[in-house]
């Protein structure tokens, strides 16, 4: 009998490698099926997308990011006590008017989509306290904004912002503001208004100079502006509560004079408290020689590389 164990356990072995091939075959089918069935915005095509969703979760939280989806759900509206939802990375350009009663709504997240407007009913979700909005095509904000006086951190990262939209400097609970990788050139004065604000992120933008409605936000923890084309920094030192400022991948000759134990991350960082100026001044003919070398390489309409 011990004989016949193995030929018997070769024979389980073969069926379940075919059982489980059958079964990535039915779900690579049903993801494509699933796939197609999300270019159409026809609300029974949608509900199918987002599988068996017909009560909401004990957790109160509804995560339907990475669906492919063309229109939110609309009985997802229906679950009133909901707190969280997520509908990151999908194909989402406007919402249904009925998201207005989730009144208890607290993050909402909205990255990854193609919002080119934020929908008003947005603005009418009065306790949210986080916003995602990042990974869209938003060039301004709505005055709206203002009446989410709860909203703690706000995300617009990668959009298409030329300004900071004046409607943040009304949000007097704010945080954390992640406006990086847009087109901002200056921050608005009114921004000094935002005295609960820590974080500030403002990477890859347009910057030329240290913003400096910044000089004036002593309150400020941690200021990011990383990959920006600011070429001098002013003294941070007064910033009594800053912990952290990156400044790295900019053409700066200098490194900002930060008080003692804050953390620098850039060129320079663990020079204290500044680099010798005779090495800023090499560094800068250094670079601008490498960049005229260059220049003849590099496509006529580019200036050249930082980096």
């Amino acid at each position: 009998m011990g004989g016949e164990d193995k030929p018997q356990s070769s024979r389980q072995q073969l069926c379940g490698l075919v059982v489980g091939a059958r079964h990535a075959s039915s779900l690579r089918m049903g993801n494509t099926i699933r796939a197609l069935v999300a270019f159409i915005p026809a609300d029974c095509c949608q509900n199918f997308v987002v599988g068996d969703l017909r009560e909401m979760p004990l957790d109160k939280m509804v995560d339907l990011s990475g669906n492919q989806l063309r229109r939110c759900p609309v009985h997802v509206c229906s679950f009133r006590e909901l707190v969280k939802l997520y509908l990151s990375d999908n194909h989402l350009s406007s919402l249904p008017l009925e998201l207005g009663q989730l009144q208890n709504l607290q993050i909402l997240a909205l990255d990854f989509n193609n919002f080119k407007a934020l929908p008003q009913v947005v603005c009418t979700l009065k306790q949210l306290c986080i916003l995602y909005l990042g990974n869209n095509k938003l060039c301004d904000l709505p005055n709206e904004l203002s009446l989410l006086q709860n909203l703690r951190t706000l995300w617009v990262e990668a959009n298409c912002l030329t300004q900071l939209p004046d409607v943040v400097c009304e949000l007097s609970l704010l945080k954390t503001l992640h406006a990086g990788s847009n087109a901002l050139r200056l921050l608005p004065g009114q921004l000094r208004r935002l005295q609960e604000l820590r974080t500030i992120w403002l990477s890859g933008n347009l910057l030329t100079d240290f913003p400096p409605v910044l000089l004036h936000m002593p309150f400020l923890e941690v200021i990011d502006v990383d990959r920006n084309s600011i070429r001098y920094f002013p003294s941070l030192a007064h910033l009594s509560s800053l912990k952290v400022v990156i400044y790295d991948h900019n053409p700066c000759r200098n490194a900002p004079k930060v008080a003692k134990g804050v953390r620098r991350v850039g060129r320079w960082a663990e020079e204290t408290p500044e680099p010798d100026p005779r090495k800023a001044r090499r560094y800068a003919l250094v670079k601008e020689e490498s960049q005229e070398a260059q220049a003849p390489t590099l496509p006529h309409l580019l200036p050249p590389s930082d980096s």
